[in-house]
């Protein structure tokens, strides 16, 4: 049986000569996934090649991290990396707390109104502040995607055994 991998950052490029890299956070825990002592999986695009890292230090940098892996003290261990994730396999991915969900868990649900009538399927999830947005593909109410904000007044309900989120739109969302 093939493990399940999950993406909690993307090695976007180098920071300076000696091996540190900056890292595209992809988690709501990048301060557990970067801490120093965590194992991460470096791997390729194709999942054909992979290499266990450990993180020594880490710090957050203009809405990145900067990172260094143990064992990779110059850039040119870590420059051919690029492009390259930061996975975990779902073993240690933890236990979360009532009424929080992974975003693999949320992309991919069927969004409905509180009358039952389908408004699209969550495509991708932004972090951009106080608050996630959801972004609903595949509309039957616009042509375009709807940014939907996840807070308590539009968010009803979430089934993730079902695959689907019920939600109260506000006015002028759609």
């Amino acid at each position: 049986m093939s493990e399940t991998w999950y993406t909690v950052g993307k090695l976007v490029n180098t920071h300076g000569i000696r091996g540190d890299v900056k890292i595209l956070s992809q988690t709501d825990f990048a301060d557990l996934r970067f801490a120093p002592g965590s194992k991460l999986t470096l791997m390729n695009d194709a999942e054909t090649e992979q290499i266990v890292v450990t993180i020594t230090h880490a710090r957050e940098q203009k809405g990145m991290y900067v990172v260094h892996f143990a064992g990779f003290d110059n850039i040119n261990d870590v420059e051919k990396y690029k492009g390259w994730q930061l996975k975990i396999s779902g073993a240690d991915q933890g236990e979360l707390d009532d009424g929080e969900y992974y975003f693999h868990q949320i992309i991919g649900c069927t969004v409905l109104l509180e009358s039952g009538e389908t408004l699209g399927v969550i495509s991708e999830i932004l972090t951009p502040g106080a608050n996630d947005v959801w972004v609903i593909s595949n509309s039957t109410m616009s042509r375009e995607d709807i940014l939907l904000p996840v807070i308590d007044e539009v968010v009803i309900d979430v089934n993730i055994a079902k695959k689907e989120v019920v939600v109260k739109l506000m006015e002028g969302l759609v």
